[in-house]
């Protein structure tokens, strides 16, 4: 389903070889808690997505593991900014901005310069769609 979604999209793209059900899981245990659905799936399609310039549309699990760590246990971050645990980045923007999922499934925007967080998209489906066609912008 994800691999013609994104290859019906008007913009190049690299899909990479799908993720490991192990590399899921271990993200998962990680985190705490599991990925949301969509975002599981589209991993075992394929292990990342790719952009112009090498942008990271959907990062690999290896990433979005990392990232959010990260994120979540850095003692200069929990000063600087809110809190991320509600956050479940995937994906960048290419300008220090990155994209993130909530528990619901919703795709936030969060701007690194200022901590704001802004709803782009309702879903990883309306998000890809709406990213490459320029419907978001940042």
């Amino acid at each position: 389903m994800w691999t013609e979604l994104i290859t019906a999209l008007p913009a190049e793209t690299i899909l990479l070889p799908p993720a490991s059900e192990q590399a899921i899981r271990e993200c998962q245990r990680l985190l705490g808690h599991p990925l949301p659905a969509p975002l599981a799936a589209l991993l075992r399609e394929s292990n990342g997505v790719e952009g112009e310039y090498g942008l990271g549309l959907i990062w690999p699990v290896e990433r979005i593991t990392a990232d959010n760590l990260a994120f979540r246990t850095d003692t200069d971050f929990a000063q600087l900014y809110m809190p991320f645990d509600s956050l479940l980045f995937f994906a960048d923007a290419g300008n220090g901005d990155q994209f993130a999922l909530t528990h619901r499934s919703d795709v936030f925007a969060w701007d690194h310069e200022n901590d704001s967080r802004t709803w782009v998209a309702p879903g990883l489906t309306e998000y890809l769609e709406w990213w490459l066609t320029g419907r978001i912008t940042l």
